[in-house]
């Protein structure tokens, strides 16, 4: 008899231990692409140009309700310039469709995948994920904030870094004021 007791007792112990230390499953939130909106603002000596891209799939990773992954890919032949109309318009958007941008038509979408995330504080995350534009993958680090069923991001993108280098003053000589800043702007809008 004490031996049974004492073997049910081990057994609820390493039982309940057992169940303790099991991993909490990660939960995949996908992203709503209808809501969601990633936009981007250029600079040049002159000014600057804004815009948006359609984002295609993407997900956020949790861990109850810490972030821990996410992986994003969008639409690039839906880049679009909205702080022009017309002709203008047209003439950008063909532009940064071409070759001496990103090339759309042999690269037709360009993603992200969190690599590493830590929290910065309540719903605050630095993340750190793979960036590929133009078929080249670099490191990026950035900013993430998580609210509910939204998320934001800002990053800095060195378009350099992606093989798109037309009017960068750090590959060409004597552009003055024709000049376009390397780094750019994204801005995501995330629901899910």
């Amino acid at each position: 008899m004490k031996k049974t007791v004492f073997s049910v007792a081990l057994a609820v112990v390493f039982g309940f231990t057992a169940m303790a230390t099991e991993p909490v499953a990660e939960e995949k939130k996908e992203v709503n692409t209808e809501t969601s909106k990633v936009t981007w603002k250029a600079y040049k000596v002159t000014g600057s140009h804004y815009g948006s891209i359609d984002l295609k799939e993407g997900a956020l990773v949790f861990d109850g309700d810490q972030l821990t992954g996410g992986e994003f890919t969008v639409d690039m032949t839906t880049i679009s310039t909205e702080d022009l109309e017309g002709d203008s318009k047209g003439k950008l958007d063909g532009h940064l469709n071409s070759g001496d941008f990103f090339d759309t038509a042999n690269h037709t979408t360009s993603s992200l995948k969190f690599t590493d995330v830590k929290s910065t504080g309540k719903n605050s995350y630095e993340v750190t994920g793979d960036l590929t534009i133009k078929g080249i993958t670099k490191p990026v680090t950035f900013d993430v904030s998580v609210y509910g069923s939204k998320a934001t991001a800002t990053m800095k993108v060195d378009r350099t870094n992606y093989d798109v280098k037309y009017g960068s003053a750090s590959f060409f000589d004597d552009l003055k004021d024709k000049a376009i800043y390397d780094e750019f702007d994204l801005v995501v809008d995330l629901e899910f």
